[in-house]
């Protein structure tokens, strides 16, 4: 995982442990969008997970025990896109 520096905001870091992982999930929609982005931050850039990988990098970057809903938003957030079976991922480019 990406262990540079990223930036935090005082909201979120409320959701953060010591160790930078996601405590609870926010409620808030505008919350989980910055929740979501800081988990794409940490993910590496470049390389292709099948599902089990990815679950298992989620469950290292969180401690509520839900990796599956951090799956499915990355995707629907449009940080992580998928083949069509749905058995690969991969970090979506940001456009330039």
């Amino acid at each position: 995982m990406s262990e540079a520096k990223i930036p935090v905001s005082e909201k979120l870091s409320r959701y953060l442990d010591t160790e930078g992982r996601l405590k609870n999930w926010p409620s808030r929609r505008s919350d989980q969008l910055d929740a979501l982005s800081y988990l794409a931050a940490r993910l590496p850039s470049d390389v292709e997970w099948s599902e089990r990988e990815l679950n298992d990098l989620l469950k290292s970057l969180h401690t509520f025990g839900d990796w599956a809903l951090l799956r499915r938003d990355l995707y629907d957030a449009r940080l992580l896109d998928r083949s069509p079976d749905g058995r690969r991922y991969w970090k979506v480019r940001p456009p330039a």
